[in-house]
């Protein structure tokens, strides 16, 4: 029988009553939150502090890249915070990476490491853009994905059409944590390489960010319940 993915629904709001509504619209239906940048600047340590109060647990996505020791010690305070998954981008370098994940175990606690590969917003021109690589952008994911597997990370971020190639390469205990979300009902948006919650459980994912299409709804708990129906249907 075919795993169903985890939903992590976004809290991409700008404070801390919009979150905590949220929250509490969807709790229990959904325990996992992802606290990222926007609500994190805005409101801090208080927006995963809120989301823990009301019993859910947190993904704090704040795609950590700086200099191994900053990192190292910005995961010392996620850890601290209890957060459950915290992610840093695999473009930091192994010395980084590597650095991070012995944060984590000094630590003692349970939070996972994710690596951000490539943003779901960026197709191979963009990607270009930044970097002269002979490289596509698949090939990159699985080179950075691989990178923050031997250094010692829990799993990695990346968009749905790497499903396959990810789980190929990385194997099964690799734990694949896939936004660029989108139900066939659902506006696009700025995301670029997407699936439907179906295709990408289909495809192995182990969890699954959603956030517009959830907490932009008329009724967030109603597209909640949508989504996760079309994900029991494929178990």
């Amino acid at each position: 029988m075919r795993k169903t993915p985890e939903l992590i629904v976004a809290l991409d709001v700008g404070d801390l009553e919009s979150a905590a509504k949220l929250v509490e619209q969807l709790y229990p239906t959904v325990t996992l939150f992802k606290v990222g940048l926007q609500l994190f600047t805005a409101e801090g340590p208080r927006a995963a502090q809120a989301v823990q109060a009301r019993g859910g647990r947190v993904f704090l996505d704040l795609k950590l890249h700086d200099i191994p020791n900053t990192v190292a010690g910005a995961v010392r305070e996620a850890a601290r915070l209890g957060v459950e998954m915290c992610t840093l981008h695999a473009s930091g370098g192994r010395a980084m990476l590597q650095t991070a994940a012995q944060a984590a175990a000094e630590a003692g606690s349970p939070i996972q490491l994710l690596a951000v590969t490539v943003l779901t917003s960026l197709d191979a021109r963009g990607l270009e853009e930044i970097i002269e690589s002979k490289l596509d952008v698949a090939a990159h994911v699985v080179r950075l994905a691989s990178l923050a597997r031997e250094a010692g990370l829990n799993g990695v971020v990346a968009s749905p059409q790497e499903i396959g190639l990810l789980r190929t390469a990385l194997g099964p205990s690799v734990s694949l944590v896939i936004p660029g979300i989108r139900p066939v009902w659902a506006a696009t948006g700025d995301q670029r390489r997407i699936m439907t919650p179906r295709e990408a459980a289909v495809a192995g994912a182990d969890y699954l960010v959603i956030g517009r299409p959830i907490t932009a709804a008329a009724d967030p708990l109603k597209a909640t319940r949508r989504i996760l129906d079309e994900l029991r249907a494929t178990a």
